[in-house]
C-alpha cells in the first residue's frame, strides 16, 4: 500500500507572473489526506479556493487557466507539474494574485522549493487508477492526439511536430516519474516569433524576458519588431543564435521544446485529481487537448469508482446480527429491512439484507414478476445508515430516525427474491446535532443498483 504525500513545512517563492506581469508572492502549505491541489486566492475577500480540476478549465490560449464562480488561477501547469514529479500528493497553494511566478519558465524553481522542506507520509492510501485498456482524445481540427494504454508504471512520451525548419521534429520520454527532476523539470516553455509579435501587440506578454521563454525565430525579423523585442525585453541588441533562437540563454537539451511539452502534459493531467499507472503518448500535445483528454480521464474514472463493487467476506462472523441491530433500531417486521452488520467506523457503515420470497411486499409488487421496491432499496439503505448515526449516543434505544432529505436517487438494476444486497453508507460531513448526511449505495449480484445521499436526524423518543 503506497501512502499520500504532502509537503512538511510551509515555503514561498517571489516573482512575476509570465501574462499578467504583477509581482506574486505564492506559498506551498502542507494539506490533509484526500485535499489534492488546492489554489488560494489570499488576496481576494473570503481567500476563495479552485481546486486543480479539470473541469474548471475555462481557456488554454496561453497556458492552462482555471475559474471557478468568478476565481481565475491563471498558467496553473508548471506548478502543478512539479508536484506530481515530485511525488506530491496534498498541497494547498497559496497566491496574492492570479498567476504564480513564471520564474525561469520551467517547474525547476518549484521542484527546488519542495525538496527543500521535504515530503513526508500521510496516514491514508493513495488512490491510483490503473489502465486496463485504450482510453484516446483527438483533436480533429490540429490532429493532436492523447492515448493512454496500460502499463506498470506511470510513463509519458510527448511528439512534437511544428512544421518549421527551426524547430523540426522533436520527442520525449519520461518512463519513471522519479526522473522528472532531473530530466524534465527545467525545460523552460518556448514561443515562435509570429506568436510573440502577436502577444506583445495585445499586450498579452507583461512578465517575460529572454531568460524566462525561448524564442525560435520561425520568420525574417524587420527592424520595427527588432526595436519592438528590445523594449520588452529590456536589452540594448538582440540577435539570433545559429540554431534559430534569440540570444541570452542557451538550450538545456536538443529536444528542450519536446521535454517541456511533456512537462505540460505532466501538469495539465494532474487536473484528473487521481493517480494514474498507465503509458501516456501524447503526439502533437497543447493545453487545450491535454486537458479533454483530463476531463475525459476524469469522468471516467468517477464513473467507475461510483459504480465499483466492494468485495466483502459474506461469511465472516458480523458486527452486528439482527439481534444486535433490533437493540439498536426501533424498526421490527415486516419493516426491519436490514439483517447483518458488516463494517463500521466512525464515518462509514456496511450492512446486508438477503431478500427471499417471503417478504410481504413481493405479494402486490407485482404478482408473477416479484420486484423490490426502489423506496424499500432506499430506506433499506437508510437504515444501515441509521445504525451509524444511533451507535453515536449511549443510549440508542430513547432514539428515533426521521428523514430530512432524499437527492440524486438512482435505481440502475432490478432486486430480486434470492439477490442479497449490500449497503454502505460513508457520512459526506461530520455528524453534528444528532443530524447526518451521508452517501448510500446498495449492490447486489457484483453491480450497483441503487445510490442516494440522504440525510437525517436523531431525536429523544419522548
Amino acid at each position: 500500500m503506497v501512502k499520500q504525500t504532502t509537503i512538511k513545512s510551509d515555503i514561498s517563492l517571489k516573482g512575476v507572473g509570465l501574462h499578467t506581469g504583477k509581482e506574486v508572492t505564492m506559498t506551498f502549505k502542507p494539506a490533509p489526506v484526500n485535499n489534492g491541489y488546492s489554489f488560494v486566492r489570499v488576496d481576494l475577500e473570503g481567500q476563495p479556493v479552485v481546486e486543480a480540476d479539470a473541469n474548471y478549465v475555462v481557456n488554454t490560449q496561453r497556458g492552462t487557466n482555471l475559474e471557478k464562480k468568478g476565481v481565475k488561477i491563471q498558467t496553473s501547469e508548471h506548478v502543478l507539474a512539479a508536484f506530481v514529479g515530485c511525488d506530491v500528493d496534498n498541497v494547498i497553494i497559496e497566491l496574492d494574485a492570479s498567476e504564480p511566478p513564471i520564474m525561469d519558465g520551467s517547474s525547476k524553481f518549484f521542484v527546488e522549493a519542495i525538496e527543500k522542506v521535504g515530503v513526508e507520509e500521510q496516514d491514508a492510501e493513495r488512490v491510483v487508477y490503473v489502465v486496463k485498456e485504450v482510453i484516446s482524445y483527438t483533436d480533429e481540427a490540429t490532429g493532436s492526439e492523447i492515448i493512454v494504454m496500460p502499463s506498470d508504471d506511470y510513463q509519458v512520451t510527448a511528439m512534437v511536430d511544428f512544421g518549421t525548419k527551426v524547430l523540426g521534429t522533436q520527442n520525449a520520454t519520461l518512463k519513471n516519474m522519479a526522473d522528472f527532476k532531473t530530466e524534465i523539470a527545467d525545460s523552460r516553455t518556448f514561443s515562435f516569433l509570429h506568436e510573440l509579435e502577436a502577444l506583445l501587440q495585445n499586450g498579452l506578454i507583461k512578465g517575460g524576458d529572454l531568460n524566462n521563454a525561448i524564442v525560435y525565430v520561425d520568420k525574417e525579423i524587420s527592424p520595427e519588431t527588432m526595436e519592438s523585442l528590445k523594449v520588452a525585453f529590456g536589452k540594448d541588441s538582440i540577435t539570433i543564435k545559429p540554431n534559430g533562437i534569440l540570444d541570452n540563454l542557451t538550450l538545456h537539451y536538443p529536444n528542450e521544446a519536446a521535454r517541456h511539452k511533456l512537462l505540460d502534459v505532466v501538469g495539465d493531467l494532474a487536473l484528473i485529481g487521481t493517480r494514474i499507472r498507465g503509458k501516456v503518448i501524447a503526439n502533437k500535445p497543447g493545453h487545450f487537448v491535454n486537458t479533454q483528454f483530463a476531463k475525459k480521464m476524469s469522468k471516467i474514472i468517477k464513473t467507475e469508482q461510483r459504480n465499483q463493487v466492494p468485495v466483502y467476506d459474506l461469511h465472516k462472523e458480523p458486527l452486528m446480527d439482527t439481534v444486535k441491530i433490533m437493540s439498536i433500531l426501533p424498526h421490527r417486521s415486516p419493516f426491519l429491512l436490514v439483517d447483518k452488520i458488516l463494517e463500521m467506523s466512525d464515518s462509514h457503515v456496511v450492512g446486508l439484507k438477503n431478500v427471499t420470497m417471503n417478504e410481504s411486499f413481493f405479494v402486490g409488487h407485482f404478482p408473477g414478476a416479484p420486484v423490490m421496491p426502489g423506496v424499500l432499496i432506499v430506506e433499506a439503505m437508510a437504515q444501515t445508515g441509521g445504525i451509524l448515526i444511533l451507535s453515536s449516543v449511549p443510549d440508542p434505544e430513547n432514539y428515533l430516525t426521521y428523514f430530512m432529505k432524499i437527492d440524486n436517487v438512482k435505481f440502475k438494476h432490478k432486486v430480486l427474491p434470492g439477490d442479497t444486497l449490500v449497503f454502505k453508507c460513508d457520512l459526506i460531513s461530520p455528524i453534528r446535532r444528532g443530524i447526518c448526511h451521508m452517501q448510500a449505495n446498495a449492490y447486489a449480484n457484483g453491480k450497483l443498483v441503487a445510490e442516494a445521499e440522504l440525510m437525517a436526524q436523531i431525536a429523544k423518543n419522548s
